[in-house]
């Protein structure tokens, strides 16, 4: 069985060879301007181009309605996917205090991105997702990452870290 891999470096740019996921957290309103996706957008529009579709037309060219839970497979580069994750709700702080991260969506959400990444014979690779403007904690998330996608199917995850600005 696999189990994640942390590196320094960028989740834009997926080591390795082969079929390749990028997951990602999203939100709920369709946002998309900061954080991670800035970079995912530099690289190619095309994830950020079938989100804001997603968002705009309330169902994916699947018929997944955007909601949380869900997940939007877009194409990204050759044999690379990105997976647009719904897990975040709104995109502040509620009034209770609670981060916009909802942890029980992203497992949901891993869970398909696990499935699909066993069809597709393809590994996972992510910055710390949720863990930004969403608000999450690492620890849960890693446990979010490991029962749902790890466990389950078995799945390669490089968890990639920015390198320090000295």
């Amino acid at each position: 069985m696999s189990g994640i891999t942390y590196v320094t470096g960028d989740a834009t740019r997926p080591l390795g060879t082969g079929r390749r996921l990028i997951a990602h957290v999203c939100n709920d309103v369709g946002g998309w301007g900061a954080g991670f996706v800035i970079s995912l957008s530099s690289r190619s529009k095309l994830a950020e181009k079938a989100y804001r579709k997603w968002a705009y037309d309330g169902t994916d060219n699947e018929g997944h309605p955007f909601e949380l839970g869900q997940v939007q497979f877009a194409s990204y580069k050759p044999d690379i996917v990105v997976a647009n994750m719904i897990a975040q709700q709104g995109i502040r702080t509620d009034s209770d205090g609670n981060p916009p991260l909802r942890y029980a969506a992203l497992r949901i959400c891993l869970d398909k991105v696990g499935a699909r990444a066993v069809r597709q014979s393809a590994s996972v690779h992510m910055p710390r997702i949720g863990c930004g403007l969403a608000g999450g904690d690492w620890e849960k998330v890693e446990e979010c990452v490991l029962a749902a996608l790890v466990d389950p199917y078995g799945v390669s995850v490089t968890v990639y870290d920015r390198p320090t600005e000295e």
